[in-house]
């Protein structure tokens, strides 16, 4: 077994984002297509002797377009969570070494810690030789978070329910973007707060299907995105509204929130494009702003 693993934990798109009313028991169920995208954080995981205690360091990536407090406890990490999650599920030790390095922001609506999470239990899973199936794997993701199941395998999936509902896709589409790093935050619960004040509707998963029928012949209209959770994230943070309007001008197109925020994005028609506008957002909007585009393959190597 190899002693040390390094694994990509990469962001997600909601292309389409729709949230119904919370049940009884508070939460909400959703229906949304979710891309994997190629801003990465990167997990590097060393094995250690059975009788040693594990070690966990969180940082930013030199690179990270937009860096804020690593202020959190260490044990309400979602990568470390999920560590100490395998840990109970196998009732074993599993120690290990985690060095975290972080290029997505925290509380922008990306997926960040989710994705971190599923990248530990990937690599710790094959570090240890654990023989888990990607179907355990979602199981435990699931006890962590909800959007932890889809990373797991990542891609382009539709994903329902409380996030255990998940149908991957064959393959990504066509995907270029630019994403938007303003300096605010917006927590989560926060932004579903101000959805239930906003009394939400009902669920439109027809709308959600319809848009990915019709990205199957071309990349997904950008005027056809949409995203329940637009303006409960502006009440969170309303500096976000003036922000998507100098977007759209710029960009000439509908710029849009991330999942609840607080990052933005603007679809393009190709490579060069994504890359000369991100590079137009910086200039002219003094907003951090990188071009993605999907990321295929969520894996692990050995050093």
């Amino acid at each position: 077994m190899p002693e040390t693993l390094t694994c990509q934990a990469p962001a997600k798109l909601n292309l389409a984002l729709s949230v119904g009313p919370p049940g009884e028991d508070g939460m909400h169920p959703i229906c949304t297509w979710m891309i994997a995208i190629d801003l990465c954080d990167e997990l590097t995981v060393t094995r250690l002797e059975a009788d040693r205690l594990s070690r966990y360091a969180i940082l930013w990536h030199e690179d990270a377009k937009r860096q804020s407090d690593i202020d959190w406890p260490i044990t309400r990490d979602l990568a470390v969570r999920a560590h100490l999650a395998l840990e109970q599920h196998t009732n074993r030790r599993l120690p290990v070494q985690l060095k975290l390095q972080k290029r997505i922001p925290v509380a922008g609506g990306l997926g960040g810690g989710s994705s971190d999470a599923a990248a530990m239990l990937r690599t710790v899973n094959e570090l240890y030789d654990l023989g888990l199936s990607m179907e355990q794997l979602r199981e435990i993701a699931a006890g962590i978070g909800s959007d932890v199941p889809f990373f797991i395998a990542g891609g382009s999936a539709v994903v329902q329910g409380f996030g255990d509902e998940i149908e991957h896709h064959d393959r990504a589409p066509q995907l270029h973007a630019v994403i938007v790093f303003p300096e605010t935050m917006c927590p989560t619960g926060h932004v579903y707060s101000e959805l239930d004040e906003l009394s939400p509707g009902p669920l439109r998963a027809d709308e959600v299907q319809s848009l990915i029928r019709l990205s199957r012949m071309s990349a997904a209209p950008p005027e056809a995105v949409f995203n329940d959770l637009t303006q409960p994230a502006i009440r969170v943070a309303p500096e976000l509204e003036g922000h998507l309007a100098k977007l759209t001008e710029l960009a000439e197109r509908p710029a849009h929130v991330a999942g609840s925020g607080s990052s933005l994005f603007v679809l393009c028609d190709d490579a060069l494009h994504a890359q000369d506008l991100a590079e137009a957002i910086e200039q002219r909007l003094d907003l951090p702003a990188v071009a993605v585009q999907p990321h295929e393959v969520c894996n692990v190597a050995a050093e």
